[in-house]
């Protein structure tokens, strides 16, 4: 079984985290923030991933700490159910519309934390989160994930389809990067034989 429980606990939030790869989608997600709930919701359901999320954080104060270590959770899930990734497709790409919006989602489970975004939010927030946490989610989830993340919005007028089709594009690209390829044999997807 490719799974992972994850706790994380600072004195800023309190997290869990359980999941499973090659679930169906099934998710439980309370992070006190109803559209990072939403986000999250996507992928499980579009990467068939099943997962469990539950947050508590210091939301008196603002967004950001919950929405940093839930992205740091569910990426260090990620790696811990990945293990040495024996076998796995490891890199995959996506572009997804939603509405007017398209994003499009590039990732590497290369060991490499790296992360490049493009995105222009014509407005401060969506739904309760800031524009600009979206980038440090993505930013976090790539650093704990052990994994190279290139994320765009290429074209759209609403901020919450331009966040929404970026969200769906990661989890596609999750799916499929996440793949267990047989023709593999259960080796390393590296020419230098480790990840």
């Amino acid at each position: 079984m490719r799974t992972a429980t994850i706790s994380r606990k600072t004195n800023e939030t309190d997290i869990a985290v359980e999941l499973n790869l090659d679930g169906s989608g099934a998710h439980t997600i309370a992070t006190g923030i109803g559209f990072l709930d939403h986000m999250l919701a996507h992928l499980a359901v579009h990467g068939l991933f099943d997962l469990v999320v539950q947050a508590q954080g210091d939301l008196h104060v603002d967004e950001h700490h919950t929405v940093e270590d839930v992205a740091l959770a569910l990426g260090q899930a990620f790696d811990e159910a990945l293990g040495d990734r024996q076998g796995i497709v490891r890199t995959a790409h996506a572009y997804v519309p939603m509405d007017e919006a398209l994003a499009f989602v590039a990732l590497d489970f290369s060991g490499r934390p790296a992360c490049m975004m493009e995105a222009a939010w014509t407005s401060p927030a969506v739904g309760g989160i800031a524009t600009s946490l979206f980038e440090h989610f993505f930013q976090s989830f790539a650093v704990s994930a052990h994994a190279t993340l290139h994320a765009r919005v290429v074209c759209g007028r609403d901020d919450h389809h331009k966040a929404e089709a970026l969200f769906k594009a990661l989890a596609r690209v999750l799916d499929a990067a996440t793949l267990i390829d047989p023709r593999r044999a259960g080796k390393v997807p590296s020419t230098k034989g480790t990840l």
